[in-house]
């Protein structure tokens, strides 16, 4: 098993990249996910739900301890492990379940594990990654899964 860091997709061969079962990519997306962040997103999304806007509405009306950060937006920052390291071109499918809110303040780190590498019937090769986001200290807020073309 490796861990990898790299910018660049790993290969030795022209179109395809060098994984393997157990290969796993571990990043921390943000140290201190900030208000600004929420807000920036939710005029990029149109999303104005006051859970994510309205600090009273958050605490008063539904009972949480502050306002909290859109699910797609966690969803978004995971999906950057898997294109830095893999490249846009070659995501196929992503999927999430988010599974606890996440607040201002959290530090979020991904992990993206490669579950699976077989042929496609196109004569490609795919494999098939598993992803979880935690807010330290040890919050699971997405678990997903994604499948990425790697030759």
């Amino acid at each position: 098993m490796t861990a990898t860091t790299e910018q660049e997709p790993a290969t030795d061969v022209p179109g395809r990249i060098r994984v393997e079962v157990g290969d796993q990519r571990v990043e921390q997306v943000v140290d201190d996910l900030k208000r600004t962040q929420i807000v920036m997103y939710a005029g990029a999304s149109a999303d104005f739900n006051p859970l994510h806007t309205d600090e009273v509405y958050a605490r008063e009306i539904a009972g949480h301890p502050t306002v909290m950060a859109h699910g797609m937006l966690v969803m978004g920052l995971a999906g950057r492990v898997l294109t830095d390291w893999f490249g846009h071109e070659n995501v196929r499918r992503f999927r999430a379940r988010f599974q606890a809110p996440t607040w201002p303040g959290d530090a979020l780190t991904v992990t993206a594990t490669v579950t699976e590498v077989r042929d496609d019937s196109a004569g490609g090769r795919l494999a098939e990654i598993q992803l979880s986001c935690v807010a330290a200290p040890d919050r699971r807020v997405l678990a997903g899964s994604a499948t990425v073309a790697v030759g």
